[in-house]
């Protein structure tokens, strides 16, 4: 008996999945990620809802997971490179991705000469959307230099930008709020 394999592309809660369902499996699923790209292996018959539902519980579980580990440089420029063409036509590529212990005012700053990234270290405690959101606001300036209308409507293209923007604000405040 032939295996039979079909491959969907879906979106849940704003994130892409890649779904493999298979004929020779019948009750399990496994996932991994692939360039930022959850990739779901599933039965062939297994209902949308059924996937959706192991779809969450696999995002959030590589979320916990990342959140645990910091990136390292590396990580910072796949994932950099993966949201450069998620959600701006791959158009910014980025040369290299640091984190700087140097910036203690800024989240992070982008030299657009050399391709240049460079990231606080405070955020790498903070939850990985909000790492996204940076890394992505630093992409748009290798677009957009200034913060005008066009920059804000690259920015506007990560879903979660608003949600994150308002968590650094928070952060910033007890900065310089707390004895």
């Amino acid at each position: 008996m032939a295996t039979r394999q079909l491959q969907q592309q879906i979106t849940v809660d704003d994130q892409p999945v890649l779904v493999i369902r298979s004929s020779r499996r019948t009750r399990t699923v496994s996932a991994d990620q692939v360039a930022g790209t959850l990739r779901l292996r599933v039965p062939l018959r297994l209902s949308q809802r059924e996937v959706e539902k192991h779809a969450r519980a696999f995002q959030k579980k590589l979320s916990q997971r990342a959140a645990r580990k910091p990136r390292s440089d590396a990580d910072l420029l796949e994932r950099a490179r993966a949201l450069s063409t998620r959600y701006l036509d791959g158009v910014p590529q980025p040369e290299s991705v640091n984190w700087s212990a140097q910036q203690h005012q800024r989240w992070g700053s982008t030299t657009s000469t050399t391709g240049t990234i460079r990231l606080s270290w405070r955020l790498r405690e903070m939850p990985v959307w909000v790492q996204d959101s940076v890394l992505v606001h630093e992409l748009a300036h290798l677009i957009e230099p200034g913060h005008g209308p066009r920059f804000k409507a690259l920015t506007a293209k990560y879903p979660r930008t608003a949600e994150a923007d308002a968590f650094l604000a928070g952060v910033s405040w007890a900065d310089h709020h707390s004895p």
